[in-house]
């Protein structure tokens, strides 16, 4: 079972997918277009050209995992465009896009920071 945790690293392709492409394709997609090694242990993110399904691409350590997310009635309403290019969803954002929402819109405090300088 695949668990998305807080400590994973998320990347949206902005552009749409072939969504004929399997593990493979998708993650020759992650390295020419996003710039990542797959086997990393980052989820990817993809979605087809009429925003109806999205899948999911992410390595385990074992082997690969590809999630595919099909509205039955529906479209994603948000995907990032080329302004927030480069910018990873966070965790718990990534599962309000999975339901249908705006992950842009959640209200969570910031991501946990030093609040003072270590003593070098």
């Amino acid at each position: 079972m695949i668990q998305i945790t807080p400590q994973m690293r998320v990347l949206v392709a902005i552009a749409p997918a072939d969504f004929r492409r399997g593990i493979d394709g998708l993650a020759q997609i992650c390295r020419a277009v996003l710039g990542a090694d797959p086997f990393t242990g980052t989820v990817f993110a993809f979605r087809n050209r009429r925003a109806t399904a999205i899948k999911l691409l992410v390595y385990d350590g074992q082997g690969f995992w590809l999630c595919h997310k099909r509205w039955s009635r529906s479209r994603f309403r948000w995907w990032p465009s080329s302004a927030d290019a480069g910018t990873p969803l966070r965790a718990h954002e990534l599962q309000v896009l999975l339901c249908g929402g705006d992950p842009t819109a959640t209200r969570v405090p910031p991501d946990w920071r030093r609040v003072t300088e270590p003593a070098a």
